[in-house]
């Protein structure tokens, strides 16, 4: 079947996950908290050393920047972890199992839910449940990280800004960690195992660009200044791209789409996160594999969903078709 074939409009792909995730069903039937009416203690202590070790790193190496410790090898270290393990967001813990945008076998799944994980945005499932009620109900009451809720006026705005960038992550994340928004995950033994796993993916994210670079110069100093530069240096500026997708996207650019809610597309954020800052084209097609939906807009986690495509390693790539792109796009955005 072509991907053409299959398509990404709300009115198809009928099931209780699909619907929640696409806003289908309504949100006002939907409860605010289905499973916890605050973030647990633990996830706050979790996250925040997830926020804090990379601004710990950033610091270093600025510190150790000075003493001109930041060699090319750094920097190849650093534009792969980043390329790997933001695929591992974008294409895995997006596209494919939030949004079932295309079909991978287990193997292949397994390796995106790991390179997801190795971002330090939390395990697949909470992620996962996040976002789907983040569709269901976008811009509105129960939205976890939606900038537009806090009021009118400028405070309101800056603080709104700051909860859908970062506060949301110690006040609403992982809210829906349940079967509402999760049951096909948690369904699935293989995905339980690599969230239970999910500290040895953080070590892993952090420690293999330092076991690399010992093993080429044979340098503990030089392993050290990888970790630095390729683990949390590189997890602190992918984490604020993926960030700004929920504070940057849902306040300053275009919205070619009529969705429903505040989403728009921004260059800036989609060339920092493998163009998912085409944030208002899954708003209108979540299903839909390619956000890059228009001639101009790169994406380059759909080119990799091609690749694996061709090579047998995906299916059943779902895409809009004209008619669907048509029946629903503004008349006055170029």
């Amino acid at each position: 079947m072509t991907p053409e074939a299959i398509v990404a409009n709300a009115s198809v792909d009928a099931g209780v996950d699909g619907d929640v995730e696409r806003g289908a069903t309504n949100p006002a039937t939907l409860d605010v908290a289905t499973v916890r009416e605050k973030t647990s203690l633990a996830s706050r202590i979790i996250t925040s050393v997830a926020l804090i070790a990379p601004v710990v790193g950033v610091l270093s190496a600025a510190r150790l920047l000075w003493g001109v410790a930041l060699h090319p090898l750094d920097l190849y270290l650093f534009a792969i972890f980043y390329f790997i393990t933001g695929l591992g967001i974008t294409v895995g813990y997006h596209r494919l199992f939030t949004h079932k945008a295309f079909r991978a076998s287990q193997p292949v799944r397994a390796i995106f839910a790991i390179l997801g994980a190795m971002t330090l945005q939390g395990p697949v499932t909470q992620w996962v449940t996040d976002h789907r009620k983040h569709h269901a109900r976008s811009d509105a009451e129960g939205d976890p990280h939606s900038p537009n809720l806090a009021g009118p006026g400028y405070f309101h705005h800056v603080y709104g800004f700051f909860h859908a960038h970062v506060g949301w992550l110690i006040s609403t994340k992982g809210m829906e960690r349940g079967m509402l928004y999760g049951r096909d995950l948690f369904d699935d033994p293989m995905i339980r195992f690599i969230d239970r796993a999910y500290f040895a993916w953080v070590a892993l994210s952090i420690g293999l660009p330092y076991l690399i670079a010992y093993a080429i110069t044979g340098s503990n100093a030089r392993g050290i200044e990888a970790l630095v530069w390729a683990g949390l240096v590189r997890i602190f500026c992918f984490q604020h791209a993926t960030f700004s997708v929920n504070s940057v996207c849902h306040t300053w650019g275009k919205s070619p789409y009529v969705t429903g809610d505040k989403s728009t597309n921004n260059v800036i954020v989609a060339m920092l996160t493998f163009w998912e800052g085409w944030h208002n084209n899954p708003h209108a097609f979540p299903r839909s594999a390619r956000h890059g939906l228009r001639t101009a807009q790169l994406d380059i986690s759909y080119l990799v969903i091609t690749l694996l495509t061709k090579i047998q390693l995906a299916s059943e790539v779902r895409l809009p078709t004209d008619q669907q792109l048509a029946r629903i796009a503004r008349t006055d955005s170029d």
